[in-house]
């Protein structure tokens, strides 16, 4: 472990080493600010969780390096504004995973990872946090956001305790959707829309079901299907504009029927 540790300390110095030497030599990276960096840090933490969702290791190791890099390069900036370091990012991160840790840094007892969970958010309501929503960053995508704030919750003791009742749950809103939709509501549809969604996430966590990744998956194999019926309807000479619902919707058989068969 040493001897990693020797390399890592040579390869992260490294990175450092070219940092400086970027910013100093290189126009695009001397001009950059933290507001330049923000959407292309955007870019870069979906890039990785494409990676993750098919698990593209290549992929993942070559995205963490981005993403590693923004960190430095952020840390570069704030160092010539003489707010942090490098070295103050990562002594900040240790002290806050050796306090927040005190089952292995202290003499508390925790018996399994839904009390080391729990803990976490007592450790930072204790820091100052005013509640255990606070930790859920504002611009995240809705479905995530969903998804956190239910885990949040859940730390506190505010969880169904059975999936059936969350289902139960589900079936509501579903009543109350339609019900907003029979009286043609827009506001009101909307509303209840989002109350089906919020319930539908917490189900899938009593399933043990990511929901950002499931419905990626969907999508992935929405993209698939549908570019195989386009490549179907050209080889017969058509393009599906030239085509009625039932003609395409005969197409999209075959294709899971082909999925289906193993074949391409």
């Amino acid at each position: 472990m040493k001897t990693e540790n020797k390399a890592l300390g040579y390869s992260f110095e490294r990175l450092l080493t070219i940092m400086e030497d970027l910013r100093e030599k290189c126009p695009w990276d001397r001009k950059q600010t933290i507001q330049s960096l923000r959407q292309l840090t955007i870019e870069e933490l979906y890039e990785l969780v494409d990676g993750i969702t098919v698990e593209d290791w290549p992929g993942i190791k070559e995205e963490l390096g981005d993403i590693l890099l923004h960190i430095v390069f952020y840390a570069k900036i704030a160092s010539e504004q003489s707010q942090f370091n490098i070295d103050d990012v990562i002594n900040a991160v240790c002290d806050k995973l050796v306090a927040r840790h005190p089952h292995i840094y202290g003499d508390v007892k925790l018996e399994d990872a839904e009390q080391v969970k729990q803990n976490w958010e007592k450790l930072k309501l204790k820091e100052g946090k005013k509640s255990v929503l606070s930790g859920v960053p504002k611009s995240l995508p809705a479905l995530v956001k969903a998804m956190r704030l239910q885990e949040k919750a859940k730390q506190v003791g505010f969880e169904w305790e059975h999936t059936h009742q969350v289902w139960d749950k589900v079936q509501e809103e579903l009543a109350e959707l339609q019900s907003a939709v029979a009286q043609g509501d827009q506001d009101a549809m909307e509303d209840e829309f989002g109350d089906v969604m919020f319930a539908l996430v917490n189900y899938s966590r009593f399933l043990g079901v990511d929901a950002e990744n499931a419905l990626e998956r969907t999508n992935k194999k929405f993209i698939s299907r549908f570019q195989k019926i386009e490549d179907m309807a050209r080889e017969k000479g058509l393009s599906l504009s030239s085509l009625d619902l039932a003609a395409m919707d005969e197409l999209w058989n075959e294709v899971k029927r082909r999925e289906k068969a193993g074949e391409k």
